[in-house]
């Protein structure tokens, strides 16, 4: 049995309006975090538009280097050339202060970028990885994109992210099992303000748990407490990995270290009221959408 798997007609047929949204582009821009869903993208246009496709990575505090570089590796894999940025949403306050909204003014800086580049290439269209999945949310980030302009064709193929799984392992895309990533200020709770030192404290926890051989993997950040969660399959290895895990994070400055019984689910930090944790937060209450 082929280990590509097969793909099922509703599946091919995305891929051929994919490749069909893409042929009718004069080139291409890809924001590209080398994630399943952008890599696919990426794959695929680097395919249907020989030579008219750049791929432009984002490299700040609010993202691991190792993602950033992992990026630029398979990007050059692709043959595609990459550009990385340096973005600085921390000086932003409307980003820093870690408002409900916040991803919207990161990447409404980031499209900005991502036009100027477009505009320097005679307009050649950008494109970003949100599936057909992140229709039903209200994200602030997509919201950013979609008024500037920046066009998310796997959501016009109505590619869900089981479609892009499925069609990245056809195609032999490496990344078809690739962890799910988000920045890292989803950790924190809104209103909790966002520093490069915070963010760097629970990129380490999460880098030191996957060197223990955790793959899907959250550190929640609440002051004292870091609420580790990993996807329930793994939960076993989890427990019994807890005195390493208990003293490397508490070596990293947690105070108590929790493993969230309920696993790794997308969005956990609405589930806690918007209140602000540490020095200068603030004390609003309120749920909000928070993805990640």
């Amino acid at each position: 049995m082929d280990s590509r798997g097969t793909l099922s007609a509703n599946q091919k047929a995305k891929l051929q309006k994919l490749r069909a949204l893409l042929a009718s582009l004069p080139g291409a821009i890809v924001a590209y975090s080398g994630g399943v869903d952008s890599t696919l993208l990426l794959a695929v246009a680097s395919d249907v538009l020989p030579g008219r496709v750049i791929a432009v990575t984002a490299s700040s505090p609010t993202y691991p280097p190792e993602e950033t570089q992992a990026a630029v590796e398979m990007a050059t894999a692709l043959g595609v050339p990459v550009n990385v940025i340096e973005t600085q949403e921390l000086s932003d306050p409307h980003f820093s202060s870690n408002p409900r909204d916040r991803c919207y003014h990161c990447k409404r800086e980031l499209a900005r970028e991502l036009l100027e580049i477009a505009e320097e290439r005679a307009g050649d269209a950008v494109l970003d990885g949100s599936n057909f999945d992140d229709v039903s949310d209200d994200r602030p980030g997509i919201r950013a994109g979609r008024e500037a302009g920046v066009r998310s064709l796997l959501m016009e193929a109505e590619m869900t992210k089981a479609d892009v799984r499925a069609i990245s392992r056809y195609l032999g895309l490496r990344t078809f099992d690739k962890p799910s990533q988000a920045c890292l200020a989803s950790r924190v709770p809104y209103s909790t303000p966002l520093t490069a030192e915070l963010l760097e404290q629970i990129a380490g926890a999460e880098r030191a748990l996957r060197r223990l051989g955790l793959r899907q993997v959250r550190v929640r950040y609440h002051g004292p407490v870091a609420r580790v969660e990993v996807d329930t399959a793994e939960m076993p290895i989890a427990f019994e990995l807890r005195d390493r895990i208990s003293r490397q994070l508490t070596e990293m400055g947690f105070v108590y270290v929790a493993l969230d019984l309920a696993g790794y689910r997308s969005g956990s930090s609405n589930e806690v009221p918007e209140v602000g944790i540490g020095p200068g937060a603030g004390n609003q209450t309120g749920g909000g959408d928070q993805p990640a």
